[in-house]
């Protein structure tokens, strides 16, 4: 990795207080701008939620089976916390007894039966032969990089990065079946292409990328799927005229919504 000096790791709320910030451009902000620039600018300003509390289960597994044991457990503690007396279950996670208890606490607490899901699937990913290839290549996890696209300064957080085996993007998924139709969802292409171009602006090497995908159903089968070159030179144009617009928002200080003017019902779906 001391090839590459513009990879760097640094702790993840440091690394998103920059594109919170507004400072610079990350995929998940690019990917709401794309879909309406006030979306940006009212995510950036405080005016949306935090994350998703069904995202937390995602993040444990990234750190359980990228990074190992010893750093899940100096990020996580494996408890159902305090039962009601009433009951002898468990508080829900949204209970005021449970948060009140969780605010006690100086790691993030995972349930016995979410932590058992996170151990299958890191027993399915090491058993997966194209898996264990892409990770066994001395690669690391959380790598940073940062620069400009367009004028823009942009920074990636890759899940892993080799330099024989390229990007790696781990994501969790509802049901591997139907992991086609999540990658074209939730714009996963347009991520990748984003991390591709930012690595490659920094290192001037273009790297492969590849997604391991590993499900929440009671299998939690795992699989890779390839990011082909030419989907994502797609998806980096689109990017590119993305960053061009964002360019001339915030110099302009105007970010419409994109419902600006009336709109044609259509019985027809659109891709």
């Amino acid at each position: 990795m001391n090839l590459y000096p513009q990879i760097t790791h640094e702790p993840e709320d440091q690394y998103h207080a920059q594109s919170k910030s507004g400072k610079v451009m990350s995929s998940h902000l690019l990917a709401l701008f794309r879909r309406s620039p006030y979306k940006y600018w009212a995510t950036i300003n405080g005016l949306t939620e935090e994350a998703k509390p069904e995202y937390a289960l995602g993040r444990a597994a990234h750190k359980l089976i990228l990074e190992g044991t010893e750093a899940f457990n100096e990020a996580y503690i494996v408890s159902d916390g305090p039962s009601n007396p009433k009951t002898g279950a468990p508080y829900g996670k949204t209970s005021k007894a449970y948060q009140d208890w969780a605010q006690t606490l100086d790691r993030e607490p995972v349930s016995t039966a979410d932590f058992a899901d996170i151990e299958r699937m890191r027993e399915h990913c090491r058993k997966h032969p194209e898996i264990e290839k892409l990770l066994g290549w001395g690669g690391e996890p959380e790598c940073v990089v940062r620069a400009e696209l367009e004028g823009v300064p942009c920074q990636i957080r890759m899940d892993w990065f080799s330099p024989e085996t390229g990007i790696i993007d781990l994501k969790t998924c509802r049901d591997i079946e139907f992991f086609d139709g999540d990658c074209r969802n939730y714009g996963y292409g347009f991520q990748m292409a984003f991390y591709r171009a930012v690595l490659r602006k920094a290192t001037g090497l273009n790297f492969p990328v590849n997604i391991i995908a590993v499900d929440k159903t009671e299998f939690n089968i795992a699989g890779v799927w390839l990011m082909p070159e030419a989907e994502l030179d797609v998806c980096e144009r689109m990017n590119t005229a993305a960053l061009k617009r964002f360019r001339d928002c915030k110099e302009r200080d105007d970010w419409p919504t994109g419902y600006e003017k009336v709109r044609i019902f259509s019985n027809e779906r659109r891709s």
